[in-house]
């Protein structure tokens, strides 16, 4: 079961990525908070860049490193609570993107953001070890 969840997890990642570098760039500009560009000397499409590469490296990491699976998955976790932020800023500022155009729809994703946490440590872990 962990080793679907990670796969799926992984293709989820990949895809995700290559939407921030292909048709879901302008979406994605909507997420990066303006605080991010005033301190770092890089404009919004350079954040959504950069992050979609970041993306699809943790995606294909999931399964092509094996023997770093669980690093991964911490780094992954990580990754998804350093983004948070972005997804609380577009609630707050009202910024609509992915279908994301009432309070309701932003706020209410919010929700989804510990699952993806908890989803990419779960399925990093061993299935047999007293840890995972």
């Amino acid at each position: 079961m962990k080793t679907l969840a990670r796969w799926v997890l992984a293709g989820a990642m990949v895809f995700a990525g290559l939407s921030h570098l292909f048709w879901a760039r302008k979406e994605f500009q909507a997420q990066v908070p303006d605080l991010v560009t005033e301190v770092l000397p890089i404009d919004k499409d350079g954040v959504v860049v950069a992050s979609g590469a970041v993306e699809m490296m943790l995606g294909a990491a999931l399964v092509a490193l094996p023997k770093e699976r669980r690093r991964v998955g911490a780094i992954l976790a990580a990754f998804f609570v350093a983004i948070f932020p972005g997804n609380i800023g577009q609630a707050l500022g009202k910024r609509d993107g992915f279908r994301l155009d009432s309070d309701k729809a932003r706020w209410a994703r919010l929700l989804f953001q510990p699952v993806l946490v908890a989803w990419a440590l779960w399925s990093t872990r061993d299935e047999g070890s007293a840890r995972g």
